[in-house]
């Protein structure tokens, strides 16, 4: 389907019901496929966990990174038409660019996603990580700043923002590859986690190593009783 800039869509329904059912919507990286959650197994580990969630694939246009409309595009796209239909627990999990667009919906609607799923996300250029390594780490961002683009100072600055003021939601769960060539920005973000909500494995920025950490990312039950939305940051 083609709805709002979002080339593709893959839904995999469990027919449960209650307000405890939960929706993860799955965001695949640059060059990868909606189908390819299911064919590399992501959907299958999920089912084996015998959860309530209801999963959506979605597939944004790669265009809408480099507009900025990601955001805009999942929020009238998927999510509002989610809450329609009676969802109230929802949650990102994103792959690589995947992960960047994932962190964008939250750095926009923070209030409309109970958590957030990253599996070597894409947090900005080599040339802005590095600089933010030699800042201190996300917690000296705004040292930093001034080598970034405007949609790394937008992401970056809400991330920063949120990871300080210790905000119970939306729960961030983060994996990725010792190996990854992105690891030196997920280094940066894991020091700001709580260590049961990192998960880091041998391997590189690739579907072995992805499927994986997704495996040991769900045996710390991401998914458990709800978090109190009280515990929010107020939006940056």
């Amino acid at each position: 389907m083609s709805v709002s800039g979002l080339v593709s869509r893959l839904d995999y329904a469990t027919h449960a019901t209650g307000d405890e059912r939960v929706l993860l919507i799955m965001l695949p990286g640059a060059g990868m496929g909606a189908a390819e959650f299911a064919a590399q197994g992501m959907v299958a580990a999920l089912r084996a966990q015998r959860l309530p969630v209801d999963v959506s694939v979605v597939q944004p246009d790669m265009g809408l990174y480099l507009e900025g409309g990601v955001a805009a595009a999942l929020h009238h796209g998927v999510i509002v038409p989610a809450r329609a239909r009676g969802y109230r627990r929802i949650w990102l999990l994103g792959i690589s660019l995947g992960g960047m667009g994932a962190l964008h919906y939250a750095s926009a609607h923070h209030g409309d996603i109970e958590g957030l799923v990253l599996l070597a996300p894409f947090l900005g250029t080599r040339g802005t990580m590095a600089a933010l390594a030699k800042a201190g780490g996300l917690g000296r961002w705004p040292a930093a700043a001034a080598a970034a683009t405007l949609p790394e100072q937008h992401l970056l600055g809400w991330l920063t923002a949120h990871l300080t003021c210790g905000a119970a939601a939306p729960a961030l769960y983060l994996g990725y590859g010792q190996q990854d060539r992105f690891a030196p920005g997920h280094r940066l973000l894991a020091a700001h986690l709580p260590p049961e909500r990192v998960a880091t494995l041998p391997g590189g920025h690739d579907w072995p190593t992805w499927v994986a950490l997704w495996r040991d990312l769900l045996a710390r039950s991401p998914f458990g009783p709800r978090t109190d939305d009280a515990g929010r940051c107020a939006a940056p």
